[in-house]
């Protein structure tokens, strides 16, 4: 089975004007939609398009978070959130007018009742599960917090997969994560210098390979992927012909794509294919990827 986990999932207003914005005046929308996310969702959601079986977990609070609930599970989604006793689940604003602007809500605070709560929830996965943790973690929680997930499952034959950037990212790494997902730029960040070339992406995704991790896919957006897998083959892939319209979700699809093709197969490369596929199916919609576009999109890789 494969477990998502959304820290701090969100219900995103958006709201579209036809005119610019105006700071301090009425505007008036000329179209609204809502918008059920945060990146573990986002997983769980394609991983669903790809008929792969997930659980999404996370904390959800007040009616905000029952909406929530009601929401993916009218989309076919399972969960399995801890409720909170206080405050309520975030709304985010997006205004998408000439120039976009958003207003993130806080989301409530997480006890460290809650948190253990999660880790007996965790207590279930067993070996070879999945565990995907992506995002930021909210300012309420321990910063430390994946560390501590993955060291209460090690032993266990849990393939932990983490799409977080700088220390969040570093600090899993002893743990010998399944996969790790920097975009190039990350990468860069994380082994303190600017990297040009696939030689030099190779290099340091071998430098983060030493640190812990088994395999790691490196996305360069309009560049393709690579990935280092963890018998040490670099596997590389461009990304099909479309117009970008929407970045956001993108890398979560990716993830989800990498990871249904891969239970699967177990073949890396069918694996970066579909991920790839995915990644590319989200930037070129609205929304996340559908399934038919995912198909019409790996037919060209």
């Amino acid at each position: 089975m494969i477990y998502t986990v959304t820290f701090n999932p969100a219900i995103d207003y958006v709201v579209r004007l036809n005119t610019p914005l105006e700071v301090g005046e009425v505007n008036r929308a000329a179209g609204e939609d809502c918008v059920l996310g945060g990146k573990g969702i986002n997983v769980s959601g394609v991983l669903k398009e790809l008929d792969c079986a997930s659980v999404a977990l996370g904390f959800v609070a007040g009616e905000t978070g029952a909406w929530l609930e009601r929401g993916l599970a009218a989309q076919g989604l399972k969960t399995d959130f801890i409720h909170l006793d206080h405050g309520m689940t975030r709304i985010n604003v997006k205004i998408k007018a000439a120039q976009e602007t958003e207003l993130n809500g806080a989301g409530p605070a997480i006890p460290e009742s809650a948190f253990h709560a999660l880790e007996e929830k965790l207590d279930a996965l067993q070996k070879d599960d999945v565990l995907i943790l992506a995002g930021s973690i909210p300012s309420s929680m321990p910063q430390d917090i994946y560390e501590r997930l993955l060291a209460h499952l090690e032993g266990r034959g849990v393939r932990a997969v983490v799409d977080a950037t700088r220390d969040l990212l570093a600090n899993v790494l002893p743990f010998h994560p399944f996969l790790i997902k920097p975009n190039n730029h990350e990468l860069g960040e994380l082994v303190g210098r600017e990297l040009t070339s696939d030689e030099e992406i190779t290099a340091a995704a071998r430098t983060l390979q030493e640190k812990g991790a088994r395999n790691v896919l490196v996305s360069m957006a309009g560049d393709g992927a690579l990935l280092l897998d963890e018998a040490g083959t670099v596997h590389r892939i461009g990304t099909p012909k479309g117009k970008v319209v929407n970045s956001v979700g993108a890398g979560d699809s990716m993830v989800a794509g990498f990871v249904a093709g891969y239970l699967k197969t177990g073949s890396y490369d069918d694996a970066l294919r579909l991920g790839t596929a995915c990644g590319s199916a989200t930037a070129f919609s609205l929304g996340l990827a559908k399934r038919e576009e995912i198909e019409v999109l790996l037919a060209a890789l």
